[in-house]
């Protein structure tokens, strides 16, 4: 699973081929959390709420880019890396 961003402790990272809807997989030490990419809400998870704010922050910035990265995903094809939180 390529890991697409990183920042403050959290990996941001999309399978190939993966299931709808669109998604991203954030991980936080031993915290996972599953993000739909449309609409911004956790769909599956255990983040602490201050680590699920940043993510969400994060990509509510690079929304148009998550989506290019699922499309590439969807295809087999290497995502393009997004620039972390600052």
């Amino acid at each position: 699973m390529p890991t697409i961003s990183a920042f403050y402790g959290i990996l941001i990272q999309m399978f190939w081929n993966d299931h709808a809807p669109p998604h991203f997989h954030a991980r936080y030490g031993e915290y996972n959390g599953i993000v739909d990419i449309n609409s911004l809400k956790m769909l599956e998870g255990d983040l602490p709420r201050r680590a699920l704010n940043l993510i969400i922050d994060w990509a509510e910035l690079h929304q148009k880019e998550l989506l290019v990265d699922w499309e590439l995903c969807t295809q087999k094809l290497m995502p393009k890396k997004i620039e972390p939180l600052k």
